[in-house]
């Protein structure tokens, strides 16, 4: 992994990484589990097959999280209970969720966040009102037919939780 070339400067709070594989896209959501602590809001934003399963298998084995993480389309949302001491994971896909929050809230997430790191595919517009304080991951990919695996990625932390947080130890 490496820092993105400065074509595009990363706004304040904000840092940008170029992953050029899947095991690569798995060590960063390694990486960025060591940022998070229960209460946190991931959200993770891309095209289809962009990585956002993958980066989020990576959080659960940086967590140590019981259960494989799998993309949860079908189910909408799954707990991965901690093996440790850590917070469980809540993993959803709101992809099949038209609806903004009132759908959301059928899952109760707001009841899970104050204990639980919870990671939201395709959230936008649709959790930005469960917390003031989240992590916005986006994905960019090539798209069409191609075997591309590079990923352009910003990574931004909002809110007071991550003013201070030193994103740039991702692109490391």
């Amino acid at each position: 992994m490496e820092a993105a070339a400065p074509h595009s400067p990363a706004e304040p709070g904000s840092v940008q990484i170029v992953v050029t594989s899947s095991e690569q896209m798995r060590e960063l959501g390694r990486r960025l589990a060591k940022l998070l602590r229960a209460g946190d809001l991931v959200m993770l934003s891309g095209e289809l097959g962009a990585g956002k399963t993958t980066l989020t298998r990576g959080l659960g084995e940086g967590l140590g999280v019981r259960g494989a993480v799998t993309s949860p389309t079908f189910v909408i949302a799954r707990v991965h209970p901690s093996l440790g001491d850590g917070p469980p994971l809540v993993h959803v896909d709101a992809y099949r969720l038209s609806g903004g929050l009132d759908e959301m809230e059928d899952l109760d997430l707001d009841v899970s966040l104050p204990d639980s790191v919870v990671v939201v595919e395709w959230g936008e517009g649709k959790v930005e009102e469960l917390t003031e304080d989240r992590l916005q991951v986006l994905i960019h990919r090539a798209v069409g037919d191609t075997t591309d695996e590079v990923r352009q990625m910003t990574v931004t932390g909002v809110g007071e939780r991550w003013a201070t947080a030193d994103l740039s130890v991702l692109a490391a």
